[in-house]
């Protein structure tokens, strides 16, 4: 996959006590997964987002909160993150892997959410290529709606979860249909669901950083994690 600048499309193909629940519930399944990697390799993980209209106001509040990912990983291994977003009309595009938080961010703030249909399906069929080059090691996905074939998608997720690549699927809002889809990839893919709302700003933060020491080094990384956020978090809650 070429660098963001040819711009190459993707083929087609304290909180409530029920929320801390939650947080548990879901940093104890990244825990329990097996190690994606070998020891001091460097971690793969592809960020991608829904950039259509009604994500405008989550998507700028995840460019100021991406650099999470980047925390700890560089002892470990470090991090690179593609971005691979879709809006508009037919519109699916990568970047290329950078390895710094603030290469990330000068990449999300390239992009503007238009109006548009998801595009999970070609997320999901990039993914599977990507991962043929070299190997991915997680997918974070960050989106608000599913208006696709629930099944095409399934089937897809399942392809993946075969690779051994886990999803960890976010999602924004209370549609039903939504909810009931991005289970069904984090089920299949061997990842993670986890629901936001407007007040999981830091606890998002705080995920993706476990995601990404996962990728990184592993369920042994995010135990080794003294002092981290995330580890004191996890502690709180057991």
């Amino acid at each position: 996959m070429s660098g963001w600048g040819a711009k190459t499309p993707v083929k087609r193909g304290e909180a409530p006590a029920s929320r801390r629940d939650d947080v548990s519930a879901f940093l104890e399944k990244v825990q329990a997964m097996p190690n994606p990697g070998k020891a001091g390799e460097r971690g793969r993980l592809v960020f991608a987002m829904d950039a259509t209209m009604s994500r405008q106001p989550t998507w700028d509040r995840a460019m100021a909160i991406q650099s999470e990912m980047f925390s700890e990983t560089a002892r470990i291994g470090g991090l690179d993150v593609q971005l691979v977003y879709f809006r508009g009309y037919d519109e699916c595009r990568a970047s290329k892997w950078v390895n710094q938080p603030a290469a990330l961010a000068r990449l999300m703030t390239r992009v503007d959410c238009q109006g548009g249909h998801t595009q999970i399906g070609r997320v999901l069929s990039h993914v599977k290529a990507e991962h043929a080059r070299a190997r991915i090691n997680a997918v974070v996905y960050v989106g608000d709606a599913m208006e696709e074939v629930i099944d095409a998608l399934c089937a897809k997720a399942g392809e993946i979860g075969i690779l051994g690549v886990p999803i960890f699927m976010f999602q924004e809002g209370n549609d039903g249909n939504t909810s009931y889809a991005y289970k069904e990839i984090a089920r299949l893919t061997r990842g993670a669901y986890f629901k936001l709302d407007s007040s999981s700003a830091r606890m998002l933060a705080e995920l993706l950083a476990a995601v990404a020491v996962y990728a990184t080094g592993g369920r042994a990384a995010l135990q080794a994690r003294p002092g981290s956020a995330a580890a004191l978090l996890l502690e709180k809650l057991a």
